[in-house]
């Protein structure tokens, strides 16, 4: 594929296993899901869920200016929850990070996600 780019953010974390940080084939970026990990520390953020899905949204909007664009280029957003009751907090959290109109998302509850975290969120951007 001659017009796939590997797209990479000091200001987000490294990959903690073999993937990157995002793809970008064409003017679509599929970025990788992120948990709550410092970038440059690669610390997890403790607290409560508000604190974890800041940081989620803050490296995530890393990567989507690393590839050219903002998070209000997201077509597609996917939220994995190890609890549902943080449904509503994770919401407001995702609110100050996006504008109107909304991308499409799908959110669902997960048994477990990377270094037992609380929330993963990963997105598709059409620039």
């Amino acid at each position: 594929m001659t017009n796939r780019a590997i797209i990479s953010s000091p200001d987000a974390p490294a990959a903690i296993g073999p993937y990157s940080q995002a793809v970008k084939v064409g003017n679509t970026v599929w970025l990788s899901g992120q948990i709550p990990l410092v970038p440059g520390t690669m610390e997890l953020v403790t607290g409560d869920i508000r604190a974890q899905a800041q940081q989620v949204f803050s490296n995530l909007a890393a990567v989507a200016e690393a590839a050219g664009g903002t998070l209000n280029s997201a077509v597609k957003i996917n939220i994995s929850l190890t609890d549902m009751g943080d449904f509503a907090t994770v919401n407001e959290v995702m609110a100050e990070f996006l504008q109107a109109p909304f991308p499409a998302r799908a959110c669902v509850q997960v048994a477990g996600l990377p270094k037992g975290v609380a929330i993963e969120v990963e997105a598709i951007l059409a620039l």
